[in-house]
């Protein structure tokens, strides 16, 4: 079956600068119009950068989550015409400390396709109502980076107190739709086998419902740079402020504790720090301040361009469905420090520094070792370079999609 088909990409938002999923709907959708197929992106804001003739069709919805101010997410509110009940559902449900944004992007989602043109559906993980009603009418694909219930896991784990739990309770209530969703979707994909086993597990879903396809990793914009000089010290990782899951805490403390050696060691963080958030204040209370810079809303190649500069990565996450950060530094072939927990080994195999999760002492001690020794580590890196090229090429992952894409389209019509 070699059918061009007019594929449509949803996502319930698709930052471009941060998180997985901008990245993810970019590479994608540039992937599968490489194979000639045409393809169009259903998004909720922020909405994701895109090669110039895939077509965006934008679900905007309220965009509460753009502020935390309740005068300007109230004039949100007020300004949008012609309410609807998921218009009204968002903004009280946001305002009680919900996160509705899933469920009304599903239902509005569903409402865009109702007299759809598209072959297929390929949802980036909003597992919601409207998915359901969809897969009735339309062959979907739903693809599932890592279940949620991981980040409520570590969120709750490291809440203080009670009333912090009530929070993360009420903003994680959206779970309870999408293990309702899960079981019930005919066609999964997910990238790493450790996702596979969770998802199969957290949201009770047949495992010859998932298929397993990596992502891919752009290693043209993310190799080495010859030109670009290392700059003495420098260390790099991705990690959105004060979130429990990505395990940047570990790496403040080895930093703090490295300091006292190496004094002009400096670890840049690709996110955003939250103002007055645990973050900031941890870095005040271990002193580390000036040894701490902070860079968002980076593209692709000033992203590259930041790996370049650097001596080690460092993935210390508590969990990761995949991982783009670890194929990403691997890429650009520089020594990788990563956590040896769910999927990260089967993106590493054996050219990266494995340690313990939680693991400060385990991270100084590492970072030691590289600084000391960096051609050994070096070394091991190019490899990794050679072994991203050969098994995350983009190209090859299309297909895998594409071969996919046609299943589920005849199993559909018969």
């Amino acid at each position: 079956m070699n059918q061009k088909l007019n594929i449509a990409i949803s996502s319930y938002r698709s930052a471009p600068f941060g998180g997985g999923q901008g990245i993810f709907i970019y590479e994608l959708s540039k992937a599968l119009q490489a194979l000639g197929h045409n393809v169009s992106i259903i998004s909720g804001p922020p909405y994701p950068n895109l090669e110039p003739d895939i077509n965006l069709i934008k679900s905007p919805g309220l965009d509460l989550f753009s502020t935390f101010v309740f005068k300007e997410r109230l004039s949100l509110f007020r300004n949008k015409k012609n309410k609807s009940l998921n218009d009204w559902y968002e903004f009280f449900s946001a305002l009680l400390g919900g996160f509705p944004e899933i469920k009304t992007f599903g239902d509005r989602l569903n409402k865009i396709l109702t007299e759809s043109s598209f072959d297929v559906l390929i949802d980036n993980q909003s597992i919601s109502y409207g998915i359901l009603d969809i897969q009735k009418k339309l062959p979907v694909l739903e693809i599932i980076h890592h279940p949620i219930t991981k980040d409520y896991k570590y969120d709750l784990e490291f809440s203080k107190g009670i009333i912090q739990k009530i929070l993360k309770w009420r903003w994680f209530s959206f779970l309870k739709m999408q293990k309702k969703v899960a079981p019930k979707l005919k066609a999964i994909a997910t990238p790493s086998f450790n996702s596979k086993k969770d998802i199969a597990q957290d949201f009770n879903v047949s495992s010859k419902n998932i298929s397993v396809i990596p992502n891919g990793i752009d290693f043209q914009k993310f190799s080495p740079k010859k030109n670009i000089p290392r700059i003495p010290g420098q260390i790099i990782t991705t990690a959105s402020a004060d979130v429990p899951l990505k395990g940047l805490d570990f790496t403040l403390r080895a930093v703090a504790d490295l300091k006292k050696d190496f004094p002009y060691i400096r670890l840049v963080v690709i996110g955003a720090a939250r103002a007055g958030g645990h973050t900031e204040r941890l870095i005040q209370k271990l002193k580390i301040e000036a040894n701490i810079v902070y860079k968002n809303n980076l593209t692709k190649e000033e992203i590259a361009f930041e790996y370049a500069n650097s001596n080690i990565a460092i993935v210390s996450s508590l969990y990761e469905g995949f991982g783009f950060p670890v194929g990403e530094a691997m890429a650009s072939g520089i020594p990788l420090i990563a956590t040896n927990v769910a999927s990260i080994p089967e993106i590493t195999s054996t050219f990266a520094e494995l340690i313990p999760t939680s693991d400060s002492k385990s991270i100084e001690r590492t970072i030691r070792n590289i600084l000391s020794n960096p051609s050994k580590y070096q070394n091991r890196a190019d490899e990794g370079r050679k072994h991203i090229i050969e098994n995350y090429d983009w190209h090859k992952i299309s297909q895998s999609y594409e071969s996919l894409i046609y299943k589920i389209i005849q199993d559909f019509k018969c």
